[in-house]
């Protein structure tokens, strides 16, 4: 996600066991601090659990494993008004549960059945807890179906979720918003397949994740349907409600592509549009092939500070591709940004959080690559410009891997600089280090072992010690940990500013943008080394 804050030796290849052991690795290594309270009694009170995450405790919960979500939502016509919705979630329990728990904080529920069943309900913290009528096994498939509104209005001190556009709705629900949206185990590794139904009045258009399944007339309105082919987390989930046109094309190996745009605007935003066949080309000479049925892009009217990355449909503001003071190369960079995410973040998911630096720093090392290829925007003199700043940003956010803690009501959360340029800035530090083809390789294994899975920094460190022929796990824990920035490899020279020799922020000042998310200047160019910004994404 781009937070506007936009900002040669090869081993042998290992046997394929690494993906089987990692891509349900996520929910028990998770899940083990919060053993102790899944088992919770009937007749204690409701309590909020979480899969222990060190930045967002209280996301997600023990005790099941999703495997589908069936989303409906009806929308009135009106953007101000909540929208009527069925939640319907098919899990496998992974231990005895008298109470389940979902991740819901921004709705009314009506009524809540567990297999078929109706169930009783409270809610606790940003839970509602579930209480079935007789308790489940360990190893039961069970069915929860939920009944409730969808809030569009905004939340107090509370960002994400549904975005209200020009014309309608679409989501943005990184990193902690789906629940805001619909209940769910709303953590990044539990994945699950999607099917999402849309109902809205004529003269409107609904567009989600993956593949159209059928649209329904009954009267004066039309219930579009799409399904997922892959698993997908949460946070990735896209519904798109506006007087809008869908804009169909090919991309690379007979790909289907589709762009949502506003009706009005469709020809102005055609020449944008054209280019992401050749951005997937360029992607996949890269990383290997698009890992989805689909891809397009979602260009909203709104004003949200960011672009981000929902699996198959990418969300941008309208704004980035219509103001004609944002240079070409920079907008084509942040389309290869939010594309270069389907592979690092959508198709292999982080573990938990504090390996966001795995997914924004993939994106933005992709983003500046295609700036010095296509741009003449040089990658040396932005990792040099971003060397310079990096342990300010340590200081203020924390180490790439070892993100501070969000800030409530901050806008930018955990979507700092430090997980953007800081991170690429590892990655050209790898790349100087083990050299150039080694990266490559790793690149393309990384993406092709945990493929639909979910994958952490530690998976990444022994996959590079593999490709390299040595142990990295010390050059890891200095670059991703360290307070301080190590040396550069290859550039002795390069100094990183220390936190005391830089001007501070006004005390009580909003925290500067991350540069690979800030919108440069509308009055000026980026300059060559600046990092596009990109918000959230």
């Amino acid at each position: 996600m781009l937070l506007t804050p936009r900002d040669s030796r090869a081993p042998a290849r290992r046997a394929p066991s690494r993906r089987a052991r990692t891509v349900r690795r996520a929910a028990a290594a998770l899940v083990a601090s919060a053993v102790s309270v899944c088992l919770v009694a009937a007749s204690a009170p409701p309590a909020p659990l979480g899969v222990g995450d060190r930045l967002f405790p209280y996301l997600g919960n023990p005790g099941y494993d999703v495997a589908s979500y069936d989303l409906s939502f009806t929308y009135s016509g009106k953007n101000t008004e909540p929208l009527k919705a069925v939640t319907t979630i098919d899990a496998w329990t992974t231990r005895p549960l008298e109470r389940i728990n979902l991740d819901f904080a921004y709705g009314d529920v009506e009524s809540v059945e567990v297999d078929g069943e109706a169930a009783s309900f409270a809610t606790a913290g940003e839970d509602l807890v579930i209480t079935p009528a007789r308790p489940l096994t360990a190893g039961a498939w069970t069915r929860v179906t939920v009944r409730h509104t969808s809030d569009p209005t905004p939340g107090t001190d509370r960002d994400g979720g549904w975005v209200r556009t020009d014309d309608g709705l679409a989501m943005a629900n990184q990193a902690d918003a789906a629940h805001l949206v619909f209940p769910c185990n709303d953590h990044p590794s539990d994945k699950a397949m999607f099917t999402i139904r849309v109902t809205a009045p004529d003269g409107y258009t609904a567009v989600a994740n993956g593949l159209p399944a059928g649209a329904e007339r009954a009267g004066r309105t039309t219930t579009w349907t799409y399904r997922t082919q892959h698993p997908m987390a949460t946070e990735l989930a896209q519904v798109s409600i506006g007087r809008s046109r869908v804009l169909h094309r090919t991309g690379p190996h007979g790909l289907p592509l589709r762009d949502v745009v506003p009706a009005a605007d469709a020809a102005k935003l055609e020449p944008w549009l054209k280019k992401t066949p050749d951005q997937i080309a360029w992607m996949e000479s890269k990383v290997g092939r698009y890992p989805f049925e689909t891809y397009g892009l979602l260009m909203a009217g709104a004003d949200t500070g960011f672009e981000l990355e929902t699996q198959t449909l990418s969300l941008f503001e309208k704004d980035l591709f219509t103001e004609p003071a944002y240079p070409e190369w920079y907008v084509d960079s942040i389309m290869v940004h939010e594309l270069s995410h389907q592979w690092f973040g959508d198709s292999v998911t982080p573990r938990t959080w504090s390996d966001l630096w795995l997914n924004e720093g993939h994106a933005t090392w992709y983003e500046a690559l295609y700036a010095e290829e296509h741009g003449d925007r040089p990658m040396e003199a932005r990792m040099k410009a971003a060397y310079s700043a990096s342990d300010r940003w340590r200081a203020s956010g924390g180490p790439p891997a070892a993100p501070k803690p969000p800030v409530p009501g901050q806008k930018i959360g955990i979507f700092r600089a430090n997980v953007y340029d800081g991170a690429a800035l590892v990655l050209y530090a790898l790349r100087e280090a083990i050299g150039a083809s080694a990266f490559a390789q790793l690149e393309r294994l990384w993406v092709r072992e945990h493929q639909d899975g979910t994958a952490g920094t530690a998976d990444f460190t022994e996959l590079a010690s593999d490709i390299s022929g040595r142990d990295l796990s010390g050059f890891f824990q200095a670059w991703l940990y360290g307070e301080k920035t190590p040396p550069m490899p290859g550039h002795p020279d390069w100094k990183s500013t220390a936190p005391a020799e830089a001007a501070g922020p006004t005390k009580g000042a909003a925290p500067a943008k991350p540069a690979a998310s800030a919108k440069p200047a509308a009055s000026a160019k980026p300059a060559a080394s600046a990092a596009p910004a990109g918000g959230r994404g």
